[in-house]
């Protein structure tokens, strides 16, 4: 998978004016967007979700993967990246707004419980409070054996496990500008209720 020339450009035109909100020195590379994915089962029926997707690399690995662009929802802050993806991804559910805002945007719309979540979110950029309370909000709407996916460049998790979840290592991806680490957030067995 190789990111098309319009990926880049329209990458690093918003890392250069949006730096704290990109991110990335980098776009994400093709080892981590399939780790990523992998992660993600798409036999647990209801939508998956994109936090942050940018210019779409994980949601390229997602659709690889074999999840229908139906089931695709992409939540996406940056207007230059909204339209980026509704020209790349016809098909594709993308929202307007914010991830922090994600029960208010998932309530609106009268959406059903999410089977996966892939946030390419930088959490470690913004307080670790809003962190902890984006993952406790995205566990809440997950479907029982759906996981919270959530890449960082630090060696520890961006957010700690908020009460009735674990968080663990999936894997380091020493391949990917910079290595990262890829962790899987998921509500403890006996916390496995959808929220209504």
């Amino acid at each position: 998978m190789k990111l098309s020339s319009g990926s880049t450009i329209t990458f690093f035109r918003n890392l250069r004016r949006r730096p704290r909100n990109t991110g990335a020195i980098l776009p994400s590379g093709p080892v981590l967007a399939k780790t990523m994915a992998a992660a993600i089962d798409p036999g647990i029926d209801g939508p998956i979700l994109e936090l942050g997707p940018g210019t779409g690399v994980f949601t390229k690995a997602l659709l690889e993967r074999g999840v229908a662009p139906e089931r695709l929802i992409l939540i996406e802050f940056n207007a230059d990246f909204v339209r980026f993806l509704k020209s790349r991804f016809p098909g594709v559910t993308i929202i307007h707004g914010s991830a922090f805002d994600l029960p208010k945007l998932w309530k609106e719309r009268n959406l059903p419980a999410i089977a996966g979540i892939v946030s390419g979110l930088p959490l470690l950029n913004f307080p670790k409070e809003l962190g902890q309370q984006l993952i406790t909000d995205s566990l809440a709407l997950l479907q029982p054996g759906g996981q919270y996916v959530q890449f960082t460049y630090a060696q520890r998790p961006s957010v700690p496990a908020p009460a009735g979840a674990e968080v663990n290592l999936l894997k380091r991806v020493w391949l990917n500008v910079p290595p990262a680490s890829v962790w899987i957030y998921q509500k403890k067995a006996d916390s496995q209720s959808v929220a209504a």
